[in-house]
Parts: C-alpha cells; sequence; structure tokens
C-alpha cells in the first residue's frame, strides 16, 4: 500500500464530504481505506486510483445520491454493474442501516469489491457476483437500485424494475441531459411499472459539468415476462 501521506491530497476534500453528509469520524475513517485500497492496487478496476481525483469522481459523485429524497429510508439497497464498488461502497459508509449488493458479473471486479469492503469494515455491504438478470435472490427484494454508467435507460430500467418492491426507486446517474432519449425512457417505464419522477441536477464537486439523477418510483407490477434472458435487454432493448 502507498504511504498515507499519499491520502493528504484527499484529506481536506474528505473533510468537506464528512461535513456536508454529516459523517462521523468512523465513516470519514473508511472512506480513507477506500482510498487508500484504491490507490495500493494497480489492478484496480478503474483508471482513476489517484486519491486527488478519486475522492471526487468516486467518492462525491456517490454521495451526492444522499441529496435525493427517495433514497433516504431504503434499507435494502443494490448497485447494478458495481465494477470498482461505486456508488455502492460509499454509499454503504453513509448509510450504515442500509444493506447493500454490489452486483457485479466479472469476477475479478467481485473479488475487489470483496477486498476493499472488508479493508474499509463494512459489515452491511456484500458483493454479488451475478448478472442482475440472473439474480433471482434480489427479485422483488429492494427499496432501492443505483446504476452509474451502466447502460442506456431503456436496459437499466428493465435490470431494475424486476429488483425493485412496490414503491421503491431506481436511482440513475447521467451526464448531459436528452429530451428525446428521456421520452422513450418514460414510455419504456410505463411498461415496467415505473415512473419517472424526477431529473434532478447535482454538483458533487466543483468539476461536475451537467451530472443529473434521474428517479424513478415502482408504481405498479412489472410484467411477469421480465427479467429477459441474460443479455436480451441490451441487444433488443424496449422502446
Amino acid at each position: 500500500m502507498k504511504p498515507r501521506g499519499h491520502i493528504g491530497q484527499a484529506a481536506g476534500r474528505l473533510e468537506e464530504l464528512a461535513a456536508r453528509y454529516r459523517l462521523d469520524a468512523r465513516q470519514r475513517a473508511q472512506l480513507e481505506t477506500i482510498l487508500q485500497a484504491l490507490a495500493a492496487d494497480q489492478h484496480a478496476p478503474t483508471t482513476v486510483r489517484d486519491p486527488a481525483q478519486a475522492v471526487d469522481v468516486h467518492l462525491a459523485d456517490s454521495l451526492v445520491a444522499l441529496e435525493v429524497d427517495a433514497l433516504a429510508g431504503a434499507r435494502t439497497i443494490a448497485d447494478l454493474g458495481a465494477g470498482a464498488g461505486f456508488p455502492g461502497l460509499a454509499l454503504a459508509v453513509a448509510m450504515p442501516g442500509a444493506s447493500v449488493s454490489l452486483v457485479e458479473s466479472q469476477a475479478r471486479k467481485c473479488r475487489f469489491m470483496e477486498a476493499v469492503g472488508a479493508a474499509a469494515r463494512l459489515i452491511n455491504a456484500r458483493v454479488v457476483c451475478a448478472r442482475a438478470e440472473e439474480w433471482a435472490a434480489g427479485l422483488g427484494a429492494n427499496d432501492a437500485v443505483l446504476a452509474r454508467a451502466l447502460a442506456p435507460a431503456p436496459v437499466v430500467l428493465e435490470y431494475a424494475a424486476p429488483l425493485l418492491r412496490g414503491g421503491g426507486a431506481l436511482v440513475e446517474w447521467r451526464g448531459q441531459r436528452d429530451p428525446e432519449g428521456e421520452r422513450t425512457a418514460r414510455k419504456v417505464a410505463a411498461v415496467l411499472g415505473m415512473e419517472q419522477v424526477e431529473i434532478r441536477r447535482v454538483a458533487p464537486h466543483g468539476h461536475a459539468r451537467e451530472h443529473h439523477l434521474h428517479v424513478y418510483l415502482k408504481r405498479g407490477e412489472t410484467p411477469s415476462r421480465f427479467p429477459r434472458r441474460a443479455g436480451v435487454a441490451r441487444k433488443r432493448p424496449l422502446g
């Protein structure tokens, strides 16, 4: 692991994030451990490993979801396509009363997230090494589903809807707004028993440009034909 001083470049931002989201000293230390793990592992599944950058690109961008009201009461959360562990790991730190499932199909990324979660002593985060469409135990079991830079909106909606309880929320990270794409997403959402309720522009850090969180609620039943077989949502997206 790189020397602790390497974190010094990010220390000020960690303090700002802790104040912004009312995180205690233990939670701040857990976030620091996550940054250290990224910096120390040259094979970490992300191109952003330097703490001075990762504190914003990964941690701040993840924690901004705490500003979404629909996430506040969630007790079971699934992070789809979790990759290097974001936003799930950061939100598991910030929401110790919630159980966070990090859903990822690539074994190498799963092993990395398991190691980071263990290093940060995150007892409320677990790695689910499976495709979202094949996670049978997750069907109808989640208060919230998260998706950050995962896939086009129709694909994400199809992954998420079967995993949500009635009234549950999908929070999706996106960049610049696309009116046509948003219209398609609303139509697809309706097919899946979902409704778009908010598109929130957020500023997780000073370098953020055109960051938006798209929020959907599960208003009705998702038809029993979903989820379709693994890979079909991407090959033949709804809408």
